[in-house]
């Protein structure tokens, strides 16, 4: 009898085994919810929609994009960090949420502790562009307007404490300018009023305003960022036209809440690469002025890691703050 009892148990353990092999191996079963952090329009939510696409191809299910912008990504991120780790609900990341953000306010996410990397997406530099209602055509004649002119000139950001407002803020620290931050909820209406000439100047990731630059609307100066741009050669960084310390690259990247199943982040790995290395995607990505890169998870958790330390850094050493 005991031998007996011994053999279910066994047998039961198996089945059980089985089963959740078999649940496992069926995801996904339903559609994916991709967070975007940002207003919808801009640069990070047509990313997430081009390569969401095409990921959802591959693993044969729907990957819905839902924006929630506000709080400079803090909002999406807390909500994303709080939901089930099963790989329905993941993140479009970027230096905002896992790197500035968290460098200068304390917030109810950790960026390394509470979330799973799946993979980086892509890269795309930060640029100074500026309205063509503004007679300047380089960036020594920007340092020149702006202090012959200090109350006039303002430069549009993604939100106090994004990409854009830093950028703005160190060249504001680096050449003396006063120029105004205006915050906006995402770099999408941030453009627009920076197209219209509403605000003078900005610092987007080249990915959400390279389709306007042939506009007339508006023209770049430089690229604030160690190298040039593959996709503008010709335009001079930030510190070959004479202001040095403006550094910041953007990023982008995908995340899930954090102690998500090893096997689901494989699979979500693997789609994500795949998607990448889709030349139609990489065109689509290229074509509004970012450049696909794709990695690991392992590699994605330790850049994250690299970014945070920095940024912390940065922060403390310039007085950044989130105002």
């Amino acid at each position: 009898m005991k031998h007996h009892s011994i053999k279910s148990a066994c047998a039961a353990a198996l089945l059980l085994a089985l089963a959740a092999g078999t649940a496992q191996a069926a995801y996904p079963e339903r559609a994916i919810t991709l967070i975007v952090p940002t207003a919808a329009g801009g640069g990070n939510d047509v990313l997430a929609r081009v390569v969401g696409q095409k990921v959802g191809e591959l693993l044969g299910q729907t990957v819905i994009v839902v924006n929630k912008p506000g709080a400079q990504g803090a909002i999406a991120s807390d909500y994303v960090a709080r939901q089930p780790a099963d790989g329905y609900t993941l993140m479009l990341g970027y230096i905002g949420t896992h790197g500035i953000n968290p460098a200068l306010q304390k917030l109810n996410y950790d960026p390394v502790k509470d979330f799973t990397p799946i993979g980086m997406v892509a890269d795309s530099p930060t640029i100074m562009i500026v309205s063509t209602r503004i007679p300047v055509h380089d960036v020594a004649g920007l340092v020149k307007y702006s202090r012959e002119h200090p109350d006039s000139l303002s430069f549009a950001s993604a939100g106090a404490g994004t990409a854009p407002a830093i950028a703005g803020e160190l060249f504001n620290q680096a050449t003396g300018a006063q120029m105004l931050d205006v915050p906006y909820r995402g770099s999408a209406p941030a453009l627009t009023d920076t197209l219209s000439g509403t605000t003078q100047v900005m610092f987007p990731s080249l990915f959400s305003v390279y389709p306007h630059l042939k506009s007339g609307m508006i023209q770049a100066l430089a690229v604030a960022g160690a190298t040039r741009s593959s996709a503008l050669p010709d335009l001079p960084t930030l510190a070959e036209a004479g202001v040095p310390g403006v550094d910041v690259p953007q990023w982008y990247a995908i995340f899930a809440p954090a102690k998500a199943d090893p096997a689901i982040v494989a699979t979500l790995n693997k789609a994500l690469n795949q998607a990448l290395a889709d030349p139609a995607v990489a065109k689509k990505i290229g074509e509004q002025g970012a450049e696909v890169r794709s990695s690991t998870p392992a590699e994605l958790g330790s850049f994250v890691e690299s970014e945070a330390a920095r940024w912390k850094q940065l922060a403390a050493s310039r007085q950044l703050a989130a105002r």
